[in-house]
């Protein structure tokens, strides 16, 4: 048995029914016992983020402002799931792999503000007072560790989501899809050229530490994600005729399947939902437990504050990204050429716009991706300074190598696709992998942590929202928590 055989083995015990239902499930109780928060106060989540986007930040303590922490967490999460993964999930299941995208994005929403929140409220400074930190392990440490009583056993569910984490640092797509999209569009260029000039700008941003990172992130995010979405809508509109037609399919083939058509092999049902849950997640980020560590990095004044963003940040990946992505790969009839990938959303724009819709759509896929990689980096920062808690030699050296080696993983991927047979499937085969590991541990503490988010929800809501009686005595913040038990 080989290598990827093995991967491929471990895909279909990680990504099968228990990993789905999971994902769907926690999502779906959160919404039913928040009385479906994100669409009844849609227009508040609405108001708190989209509406306050170019404010400065108020109250609270933190590093950056919320806005900054969103457009790091967006950028993170917009990049290749957005062009590629799209067509991927269509490209393997069909039209109706999108629906399963929205239903997971709806109640995604719902998940990312909670994963989002409980990384603010069990957030704390590092020993080194420049930031914040948060996320998954701390949660598990501080919320199943100390408050569930679970001691040091909260270090499984940490240790399995760090380490599926981390695969996505040593074999990433980023840079190999920006590499792909630049030579296909200008062949002279070459896949190395662009995988050096990408590396060396990953290098500048993350030098900087966090504030670089959210600096560019704050400028380009908004610019890209309105470039990319206005030539969208450009082609759709040319092509509206074609539009009541692509929703019939993406509604019909999510509960009948997508039978054989032109280069497409055809999907049956449990392939068209695993599809859209699979790049549901690897695009908007609902559940994995990735994003909430630059959240955790925010000012604000209370926890839920900044889990309107995780609403947010979901509803413009895969609501609104996502869907000009699958609306013009639908509309321009090229669903089913055989295409996958990046190379299927290159051939829908320049379809819909001529040879400039490709050239729009590798300068996205340059930009996107950029912003995936150096967001990320700060993940990495955080895991690892989490790891080694104290000041040592150790965690120094470590916190330095993730930022020196940082973008030669990406690059090295290059050479492996170009050099050695390993083609741009078997990356995606890893990549499922390192979404669905730390996904499962995330989510599984959520379920036991799902208590905590609800009294800090019933708590922004009465005094933010007006709706219930405030508790003088509700603590906010755990660290306030743990020094009114010290005294």
């Amino acid at each position: 048995m080989g290598f990827m055989d093995l991967i491929d083995q471990a895909n279909a015990i990680v990504w099968g029914p228990p990993l789905m239902i999971l994902l769907l499930g926690v999502g779906i109780i959160l919404t039913v016992t928040t009385g479906f928060f994100q669409f009844r106060h849609f227009g508040w989540i609405m108001k708190k983020t989209f509406g306050n986007m170019m404010s400065k930040a108020g109250g609270g303590e933190g590093t950056i402002s919320p806005w900054e922490a969103v457009t790091v967490a967006v950028g993170g999460a917009v990049g290749a799931g957005n062009i590629g993964g799209v067509a991927s999930a269509i490209a393997v299941g069909g039209p109706g792999a999108v629906f399963w995208m929205w239903i997971c994005a709806l109640v995604g929403m719902l998940t990312k503000c909670a994963e989002v929140s409980l990384a603010l409220h069990y957030r704390e400074p590092d020993i080194w007072g420049d930031r914040y930190i948060g996320g998954p392990t701390y949660y598990m440490q501080k919320g199943l560790g100390q408050e569930k009583g679970w001691g040091a056993l909260y270090k499984i569910p940490a240790i399995i989501f760090g380490g599926g984490l981390f695969i996505a640092f040593f074999l990433t797509m980023q840079c190999y899809n920006t590499a792909e999209a630049i030579n296909s569009t200008f062949p002279s260029i070459g896949m190395v050229p662009v995988a050096v000039v990408y590396s060396a700008m990953v290098y500048v941003i993350v030098w900087g530490g966090l504030k670089s990172v959210a600096s560019y992130a704050g400028k380009l995010v908004p610019f890209m994600c309105i470039l990319y979405t206005v030539f969208a809508l450009f082609i759709i509109f040319r092509n509206i005729g074609e539009l009541p037609g692509a929703f019939a399919l993406i509604f019909t083939n999510a509960f009948t399947g997508t039978a054989a058509t032109g280069g497409f092999a055809g999907a049956a049902v449990a392939v068209v939902i695993q599809q859209g849950l699979k790049r549901a997640l690897y695009s908007n980020e609902a559940g994995w437990g990735s994003s909430p560590m630059v959240h955790a990095t925010a000012i604000v004044d209370h926890p839920i504050e900044q889990g309107l963003w995780g609403c947010f940040e979901v509803f413009v990946d895969t609501i609104i990204v996502c869907s000009m992505t699958a609306l013009t790969i639908i509309t321009t009839g090229l669903w089913s050429s055989g295409l996958a990938g990046a190379s299927l959303t290159l051939a829908a724009f320049e379809s819909g716009i001529g040879y400039v819709g490709r050239v729009i759509i590798a300068v996205c896929t340059f930009l996107f991706a950029l912003t995936t990689s150096t967001g990320w980096y700060t993940y990495y920062d955080t895991l690892t300074r989490h790891a080694f808690g104290e000041d040592t030699p150790i965690r120094r050296t470590l916190v330095f190598l993730i930022k020196a080696t940082y973008a030669l993983p990406g690059f090295l991927t290059v050479f492996l696709t170009m050099n050695s047979g390993f083609g741009s499937s078997r990356v995606w085969a890893i990549v499922d992998l390192s979404t669905g590991v730390p996904t499962f541990a995330n989510l599984f503490a959520m379920l036991f942590l799902m208590k905590k988010f609800l009294e800090l929800m019933k708590d922004y809501k009465a005094r933010y929202m007006g709706i219930g009686e405030v508790d003088p005595e509700f603590v906010i913040w755990y660290e306030d928590k743990k020094k009114l038990a010290a005294k």
